[in-house]
């Protein structure tokens, strides 16, 4: 995958189709994650691919193996309150990120259903990628 030069008008234009489409219409499965930020306390909606666990959601702050977290993993972190877009359907969640073996075992697993994980993982040298599980408020 190549980034895109203006990540930020690209990111912009995915949300439009994303939400135009009712979900996702690039070929994996999609949500929009809707932070707050952690300086501004301002709202940051960021397209991302997402795994099912359970009755929860996995999204994964690989950043395609940058040496830094994605801004929205930084903001939820601070505000671990979230809105998930996806599939139709609307709603408030929160952000829990495991640790340890428990991050572990998830990220395996998260390896094993798509490579390309590792290879972000290998890129990022020294930073340990984040998983974060998206918990439905009920």
């Amino acid at each position: 995958m190549t980034i895109p030069a203006d990540m930020k008008a690209h990111n912009r234009q995915v949300i439009e189709e994303f939400r135009a489409a009712g979900g996702s219409a690039h070929g994996r499965p999609m949500l929009l994650l809707t932070t707050t930020g952690a300086r501004t306390g301002t709202p940051h909606t960021a397209p991302m691919m997402f795994l099912p666990h359970g009755d929860d959601l996995l999204v994964i702050a690989s950043n395609a193996g940058a040496p830094k977290h994605p801004d929205w993993y930084r903001n939820l972190v601070a505000h671990p309150e979230v809105t998930v877009e996806v599939e139709g359907e609307r709603y408030q969640a929160t952000a829990v990120v495991p640790r340890g073996a428990e991050r572990d075992e998830i990220f395996a697993g998260v390896v094993e259903r798509y490579p390309f994980f590792a290879d972000h993982q290998a890129k990022a040298a020294t930073r340990t990628i984040p998983v974060v599980v998206l918990r439905r408020l009920r």
